[in-house]
């Protein structure tokens, strides 16, 4: 029986990224796709509460069943879990992002909460992007590590409760040298907003900034990706800062 992959994607059912990532899953399981109507960048672990989500069928894809639905990444993960499938898939994929997710930036990612929603599930679930924004991106060489990645994940032993975040060099910076296993690098947005006024004199707001890393070591993923690698950070949902523990444990009455 093949397995049952379950893909989703943040940048909309249309994206070039999951195109390429639904070619890519068809050759290891029957696939099903629910995925926006529209881009959800940036929406986070977001989930719809104010007003009803609509799932409508997709004709986009011929080898395989496709939907797009109204809500969030996160919304497409749990409606095709308990009203599409009902049941657990084998795998869970996002992507292909376009676009990094590396290091802080996995917290605003709807790519990679889709992911972290299929490990709070027990569902093995990998995010992938590609460090590259362009909506006619070149996911070509990207393909062939994707295959391997579920590959190898199809035929591990999946921790439980965990997720792989996985992000791919853009194809025209470097040649991609191969894989590494990686922990999140420590680095930040220096957000800054820009202000602007409208046609009546007031005043609106553009987000923008500055992505600072602070973390020069060589085992994270910022590392691994500005020297050509594709990065794998094995990721959970469990934000519990441990080492403080002890720290607050004087509270305690």
């Amino acid at each position: 029986m093949k397995p049952l992959i379950f893909v989703t994607n943040d940048d909309g059912i249309s994206a070039k990224g999951i195109k390429s990532l639904i070619e890519v899953a068809v050759e290891f399981g029957d696939v099903l796709v629910i995925a926006p109507d529209k881009p959800q960048s940036g929406m986070g672990h977001a989930i719809t509460m104010n007003h009803p989500i609509r799932l409508e069928k997709s004709m986009l894809y011929n080898n395989c069943e496709a939907f797009t639905c109204s809500g969030t990444p996160v919304d497409c993960v749990k409606i095709g879990i308990y009203e599409i499938m009902h049941r657990k898939p084998d795998l869970i994929l996002s992507g292909i992002n376009h676009g990094e997710n590396a290091s802080s930036n996995v917290l605003y990612s709807g790519t990679m909460s889709a992911a972290v929603e299929g490990a709070m599930e027990n569902i093995p679930s990998i995010g992938f992007s590609l460090k590259d924004h362009d909506s006619d991106a070149d996911f070509s060489e990207a393909k062939e590590f994707v295959g391997q990645i579920i590959k190898d994940t199809l035929n591990s032993d999946f921790p439980s409760h965990v997720c792989l975040n996985v992000n791919i060099p853009k194809k025209s910076d470097v040649k991609i040298k191969g894989i590494k296993i990686c922990r999140q690098a420590h680095a930040f947005w220096a957000d800054r907003f820009d202000k602007r006024l409208d046609q009546f004199g007031k005043p609106y707001y553009w987000l923008t900034g500055e992505f600072l890393n602070q973390d020069m070591e060589r085992d994270t993923d910022l590392f691994a990706l500005e020297n050509g690698y594709i990065s794998v950070v094995p990721t959970h949902f469990d934000m519990t800062a441990y080492k403080a523990i002890e720290q607050f444990k004087k509270w305690e009455i």
